[in-house]
C-alpha cells in the first residue's frame, strides 16, 4: 500500500478538524465487541493503526475523554469538540500508551484504502454480521507475533522500547 498526500487526509463530519497520516497501518481492526457497538451506535468499530507519530493534525484541535474498554484499563478517545465525532482512540496495549492511535476509518476522506485485516471480539458480534471463512477472525484478541507482519511487529516492539524507556526515565 503507498500512502499519497491525496489519499491520507481525513477529519470531522463538520470540517473543524482535518488530520493527515503520514504512514502506512500497522493493522486494520474491525472490532465486534459491545463497547465498540455501543461507542458507534452500530455493529463494530474499523479502526486502522498507526503510530502516533504519523497523525497530523492540520487544523483544529480535538478534545480526549477516557471510555471503558473491554481489557478494563479504558480507552482515551479523540472527539471534534464542534460536532463531537470520534476520530480515534489511545488504548493501552502492551505496555504501550498514547503511542499508537486507532484511526476510525470512516473518518479518512478515502477509507477505502483500509479494509479490515483482523476481526477481534467477534465473541459479541452481531449474529446477522457474516465474515468470510478466509478472513483472520478472533474470539477475543489476537498475539502480535502470529498475526502481523514481521515489518509492523518490529514497529511495534519499536515503539514497546520506547514506551519501557520513557517510564524508566519517570
Amino acid at each position: 500500500m503507498n500512502i499519497q498526500k491525496n489519499n491520507c487526509e481525513g477529519g470531522c463530519a463538520c470540517g473543524y478538524v482535518r488530520y493527515c497520516i503520514t504512514a502506512k497501518p500497522l493493522i486494520t481492526h474491525c472490532c465486534h465487541c459491545r463497547y465498540c457497538q455501543r461507542q458507534t451506535g452500530t455493529a463494530f468499530a474499523l479502526n486502522a493503526l498507526f503510530e502516533a507519530s504519523h497523525v497530523e493534525i492540520i487544523t483544529g484541535s480535538v478534545d480526549e475523554l477516557m471510555t471503558d474498554s473491554p481489557s478494563g484499563r479504558g480507552q482515551k478517545i479523540a472527539r471534534c469538540p464542534k460536532c463531537e465525532v470520534a476520530l480515534w482512540s489511545n488504548y493501552f496495549m502492551g505496555g504501550i500508551k498514547d503511542m499508537i492511535r486507532f484511526i476510525r476509518v470512516g473518518t479518512l476522506d478515502n477509507p477505502d484504502q483500509f479494509p479490515p485485516d483482523v476481526h477481534i471480539y467477534t465473541e459479541s458480534k452481531q449474529p446477522w454480521v457474516k465474515l468470510a471463512t478466509d478472513d483472520a477472525i478472533f474470539t477475543k484478541f489476537y498475539e502480535f507475533e502470529k498475526t502481523w507482519t514481521a515489518e509492523n511487529e518490529n514497529r511495534r516492539k519499536s515503539l514497546l522500547a520506547s514506551a519501557q524507556n520513557e517510564n524508566s526515565n519517570d
